[in-house]
């Protein structure tokens, strides 16, 4: 116990102080949570690969304080890594069948500047396939468990770095953000989780889903935790061709400036007119609209483009982006891969080229209206995840199709746009599920997002809240959810969707191909949502520059 807490429940914060002090040394911090792992992991299966020679060895202790001022920002801090990012002396097996003997070479970038801090990566964290199939059964893991309700979803697909947090295996970890892959698992879990600005954290090393859209980010127990790690992360890479060469500033040095006459805007339309929002869920977001206010922002209503929309864009850039990806793989591999992420890549294949088009330009429209509307508001304001649903409730069978369904996500828009986001706890259900809301700001503003959110914490304490996972008894075995009945496609429906999978090379078994039959409807109704833009003036989101 140290602070009147387990060590396991120390922040990154918190125990880089007490390593300052001369009150606790990295090794003793490791091997608290290498023994966390080891009594939780069972129950919520947040790592895939923990390191035998950090058990064996560990890292020297840091004796007092002139060591720990000697190292790095993170000297001592134990860290989780999603397994789609690659570490040198670890296997990096995006959670698939089809890697699962991958041995990369060379560490992340970001894997590289965390080590370069001082950091020690205590294991892989579970992700789904690839960072886009589901919570699969089909698969070499087991996918994690929610440690506020084990037969709970943790979010996707981050869920591991979710799970390790909240339960206790680790201060903090890395996750990746394509459409929410951040903010849903640390929305669901309690955690607090960033999405940076696309293009501040290097890519290169990890294993990529949508390049247009993919960015890495910190996931920890508090907004100051996540500002440690982003300030060792952020910074340009030639390497890399998304990163953006931009000053980083010093993230911890307003963190506590507070709020006080910050204008907000409030995107209230996605929670009361665009999506269905659990009652609890609103219940929070209002009453931390009130804390806002209480701490001096200013409030205001902002009205963009309908949730559903982005949805629908977001999802026609990056379907047909990830198909590409893994084309090669998809047609000589194909039963290697779980039938979750084969059920949401497939469809990828129906959507045409000139559609894909048609979504970069209102793509790009899209991020025009967004930066339009900083115009007036420092920051954003909208709904978040959670609660998390159960593994087994009515309709969770569809998870696979729900990505091209009509039900938005709203983790979408700033995805798209490529803001930096952030998702704080604002309280938990009826059922003791955590609750959150999104921070948003201007491309590059994660200091006042950040600094937002460490305000917000600091008001209303949810950040402290734990889940009762300890004592708590082995969870109910994971079963399958049932599937989705085929849907009754019509004869050129049929043809339509046959003649794209040979376009795409694609032979398909007769279950397989009953997979892409069954979304087929789902892709042709979102094409038709999308306008076909005729103004010859408006460029698409991705330009070449020479």
């Amino acid at each position: 116990m140290l602070n009147d807490k387990p060590i396991h429940w120390l922040g990154v914060g918190e125990g880089l102080g007490l390593i300052a002090a001369g009150r606790l040394t990295s090794r003793d911090w490791e091997q608290a949570l290498l023994e966390r792992i080891s009594a939780i992991n069972p129950l919520v299966n947040a790592f895939v690969h923990v390191g035998p020679e950090v058990r064996a060895a560990g890292r020297p202790g840091i004796a007092g304080p002139q060591q720990a001022r000697a190292g790095g920002l993170l000297d001592g801090v134990p860290l989780g890594i999603k397994d789609v990012i690659d570490t040198a002396d670890r296997p990096t097996t995006g959670h698939s069948r089809l890697a699962i003997d991958r041995q990369p070479l060379d560490d992340a970038a970001c894997v590289a500047l965390l080590r370069g801090a001082g950091a020690v990566m205590l294991g892989e964290t579970a992700t789904h396939e690839f960072a886009h199939g589901g919570p699969s059964l089909d698969l070499p893991w087991p996918p994690a468990r929610n440690p506020w309700h084990l037969d709970h979803f943790t979010g996707s697909s981050s869920s591991g770095s979710g799970a390790a947090v909240a339960a206790g295996p680790v201060p903090a970890a890395l996750g990746t953000d394509t459409g929410g892959s951040i903010r849903i698992p640390a929305g669901m879990c309690g955690v607090t989780g960033l999405k940076p600005t696309y293009g501040r954290v290097s890519r290169r090393g990890v294993l990529p889903l949508a390049g247009s859209l993919d960015t890495v980010g910190p996931m920890a127990r508090s907004a100051r935790d996540c500002a440690l790690l982003l300030q060792v992360i952020a910074g340009f890479d030639p390497a890399d061709p998304s990163s953006v060469d931009r000053a980083v500033p010093d993230y911890c040095q307003s963190i506590d400036h507070g709020i006080e006459g910050v204008r907000i805007g409030v995107i209230r339309h996605f929670w009361e007119r665009d999506l269905k929002a659990h009652p609890d869920a609103v219940r929070a977001v209002e009453s931390a609209l009130g804390v806002l206010q209480g701490l001096g922002a200013q409030l205001s209503k902002v009205e963009l483009a309908p949730l559903g929309f982005y949805n629908d864009v977001r999802v026609l850039v990056q379907e047909p982006e990830a198909f590409a990806r893994y084309a090669i793989d998809l047609r000589r591999r194909t039963r290697e891969f779980g039938r979750d992420f084969l059920g949401r890549i497939l469809p990828g294949c129906l959507v045409p080229g000139h559609v894909q088009f048609q979504a970069m330009r209102h793509r790009e429209r899209l991020v025009r209206q967004m930066r339009a509307a900083f115009d007036q508001v420092d920051l954003l304001v909208t709904l978040g995840p959670g609660p998390a649903p159960r593994r087994d409730a009515p309709g969770t069978h569809g998870f696979r199709y729900g990505l091209w369904g009509d039900r938005p996500n709203l983790t979408s828009p700033f995805s798209l746009t490529g803001l930096p986001a952030l998702s704080v706890c604002t309280g938990f259900s009826s059922g003791n599920l955590p609750l959150s809301m999104q921070i948003v700001g201007r491309a590059f503003d994660e200091s006042l997002v950040l600094r937002a959110g460490a305000a917000f914490e600091a008001a209303t304490g949810f950040a402290e809240r734990r889940p009762p996972i300890d004592g708590c008894s082995p969870p109910s075995p994971l079963r399958a959810p049932s599937e989705a009945p085929t849907a009754l496609t019509d004869p050129a429906t049929r043809a339509w969707v046959e003649r794209m999978l040979g376009l795409a090379g694609l032979e398909l078994d007769t279950d397989l191909l009953e997979l892409v039959l069954t979304a087929a409807p789902l892709v042709e109704a979102m094409i038709g949502r999308i306008d076909v833009l005729d103004n010859w003036s408006d460029e698409p989101a991705q330009v070449f520059h020479a």
